[in-house]
C-alpha cells in the first residue's frame, strides 16, 4: 500500500543534510520548533554553522604547520619561569634538519624560509640559541622575547651565527637568516646576536638590552643589514642619572659591506664601532653616552681604510671618532648638545674625507665642530678634505675652506684664518683681490707671505683699499 502525503514540509524534520567541505563531514538532524516555520528553521541554523566553518578556515595560519615551528610544541615556556633552552633549540633544529636543495652559496641549504616562531612569549635560556650545523640558509626566526638566565655565560651571545672550527672550509657559514621582531634581555650576561662569517643576515625591529659587552657583534662574512632596530645597555630615554657608569657597545661592525638603517642606541658607553671597509649608516640616532661623560656615538677604527658612509643620522650629545680617515663622508647630519667629529692621528694620515651639510647646535662654551686628536703625531699627509658648507649655532665653526677681507690704508694687508681653519700651518691654495677707492691708482700687489694660517699681501705703493682673500687647504696635490 502506497503512503500519500499532501503536504511536504511535514516531512522535513525527519530530513538529515550532509554538508562537504573542504572533506568536513558535518551532519545535521534537528528537532523542529513549533513556532518557527520547519524551512527557514533549518536554514539559518546551517548557514551559522557554514559561517563558523568558513571563519574557522579562513584563520588558519597561512604558512603551512610543515613548514612553521612553534617552540611551544617543543615545551618551552613562554612566561619564562622554567629554562627553555632545550626546547627552542630541539625546535630549530628539526626546522633544518630537512634536506633540500637550493640556489644559494656553495656548501648553504636553502630551507625555503622556513619560520622558528617564538609565539609572542618571553623565553629564559641558559645557553646560545644556535644552529646545529653550519651552511644553513633561507630561515626565519621571529616573534617574541628571550631572556639571558643568571648562569649564562658572560662571554656568549643569546642568538650566535658562529660555528665550530670543523666548518672552516666553508667560504660562508650561514646565508639569509632573519631574526625579526625580537627582544632580547641579555640581563647583564653577555651580548644580543653574534654573526660571524655570515652572508646577507637580517636583523629588523629587533630590541637589545642588558647587555654587558656588545649589543650585535658581526666579524667577516658580508652584507649584515641591521633596521629599524632599538639598542641600550639600560633602559632609558635619556638623562638618566647613572649614565656615566654606562658601558658596552652596542654595535660592532668587523666585516665590510654592511648597513645600520633607522636604528636608535640609547645607552651605552660605545654606540657603534666599525672596523670594516665599505659600511653605511643612514638614520641613526645615537644618544647612548654623552661625550662628557666618556661616551662616543660613532668610532671609525681603520686607520688608511675607513670607507664609511655616515648620512642623515642624529648625534646627541654624542659624537664621531676617526682614527686616520682615508675616504669617510659626513653629510646631512644633526650634532646637539655640543656633539663634534674627532679626526685622530695615528700615522698622521686623512685623505678623502667629507663632512659638508651638517648642523652643529651647542651651549656657547667655545666648543670646535671638528677638532684634531694629535697626542700620536701631527697629520702631516693631508690630501683631498673637504670640510664646508655646515651651519654651526652655540659652537665655533671649523672648516677647510675659508675667506676673509681686511681693509687698510698702506703698502700690507694681513688676513688671518686661525679662528675657521681647520689644520694649523696647511694653506694650499690661495687667490686674493684688491680693491681701492682712490682713482687713477693702479697699485702692483702680491701674496708675499703665507705663515701659521695668515695670508700677507703687499703692494708696490701706499693706497687706501680692501683685500678678499679665499683659501682651501684640502685641495688635492694634483690640483
Amino acid at each position: 500500500m502506497a503512503l500519500i502525503c499532501s503536504n511536504p514540509m511535514i516531512l522535513l524534520p525527519l530530513a538529515t543534510f550532509f554538508i562537504l567541505i573542504n572533506h568536513a563531514h558535518i551532519a545535521y538532524s534537528l528537532p523542529q520548533n513549533p513556532l518557527t516555520p520547519a524551512r527557514t528553521h533549518d536554514y539559518d541554523h546551517h548557514i551559522r554553522k557554514l559561517q563558523a566553518l568558513r571563519s574557522s578556515i579562513s584563520q588558519t595560519n597561512p604558512v603551512s604547520s610543515a613548514r612553521l615551528y612553534r617552540v611551544s610544541s617543543y615545551g618551552a615556556d613562554p612566561t619564562g619561569k622554567t629554562d627553555s633552552t632545550e626546547a627552542i633549540l630541539s625546535a630549530i633544529a628539526d626546522a633544518v634538519a630537512e634536506e633540500r636543495e637550493g640556489i644559494l652559496m656553495d656548501g648553504i641549504t636553502n630551507h625555503g624560509g622556513v619560520q622558528i616562531s617564538l609565539e609572542g612569549g618571553i623565553y629564559m635560556i641558559s645557553r646560545p640559541m644556535k644552529f646545529p650545523m653550519a651552511g644553513v640558509g633561507n630561515v626565519v626566526i621571529s616573534g617574541g622575547t628571550l631572556r639571558a638566565s643568571e648562569n649564562f655565560t658572560n662571554d656568549s651571545y643569546l642568538i650566535d651565527l658562529s660555528s665550530s672550527a670543523a666548518a672552516t672550509s666553508l667560504e660562508y657559514n650561514y646565508e639569509y637568516i632573519t631574526f625579526r621582531d625580537i627582544m632580547l634581555d641579555c640581563n647583564y650576561h653577555g651580548g644580543g646576536i653574534r654573526a660571524i662569517n655570515a652572508l646577507r643576515t637580517n636583523i629588523d625591529n629587533c630590541y637589545i638590552t642588558h647587555f654587558n659587552t656588545t649589543g650585535i657583534f658581526v666579524q667577516g662574512g658580508h652584507e649584515t643589514y641591521i633596521r629599524n632596530s632599538f639598542l641600550g645597555q639600560h633602559i632609558t630615554a635619556g638623562g638618566d642619572r647613572h649614565e656615566r657608569d654606562f658601558s658596552g657597545t652596542a654595535i660592532t661592525l668587523a666585516g665590510n659591506d654592511n648597513a645600520i638603517t633607522d636604528v636608535v642606541i640609547f645607552s651605552a658607553a660605545t654606540g657603534i664601532v666599525i672596523s670594516g671597509q665599505a659600511n653605511v649608516l643612514t638614520g641613526v640616532h645615537c644618544y647612548n653616552k654623552a661625550t662628557g661623560f666618556g661616551g662616543t656615538g660613532v668610532y671609525l677604527k681603520l686607520p688608511n681604510l675607513t670607507q664609511t658612509r655616515i648620512v642623515n643620522s642624529y648625534f646627541d650629545y654624542t659624537g664621531i671618532v676617526a682614527e686616520d680617515p682615508v675616504q669617510l663622508h659626513v653629510s646631512g647630519c644633526f650634532f646637539l648638545g655640543d656633539a663634534f667629529i674627532v679626526l685622530k692621528s695615528i700615522r698622521g694620515v686623512v685623505n678623502g674625507l667629507n663632512i659638508v651639510d651638517n648642523m652643529f647646535s651647542g651651549s656657547n662654551k667655545g666648543v670646535d665642530i671638528v677638532q684634531l686628536d694629535q697626542r700620536n703625531g701631527v697629520f702631516n699627509n693631508i690630501d683631498q678634505v673637504v670640510v664646508d658648507n655646515n651651519n654651526v649655532k652655540g659652537m665655533n665653526l671649523k672648516a677647510t675652506v675659508a675667506r676673509g677681507a681686511t681693509q687698510g690704508n698702506g703698502t700690507s694687508w694681513t688676513v688671518d684664518f686661525n679662528q675657521i681653519l681647520l689644520f694649523p700651518r696647511h694653506i694650499k691654495f690661495v687667490q686674493y683681490t684688491m680693491m681701492t677707492s682712490e682713482p687713477n691708482v693702479f697699485p702692483n700687489y702680491v701674496l708675499r707671505n703665507i705663515s701659521n694660517n695668515k695670508v700677507f699681501i703687499e703692494s708696490d705703493i701706499a693706497v687706501s683699499g680692501s683685500v678678499s682673500v679665499t683659501v682651501d687647504q684640502g685641495l688635492s696635490k694634483r690640483s
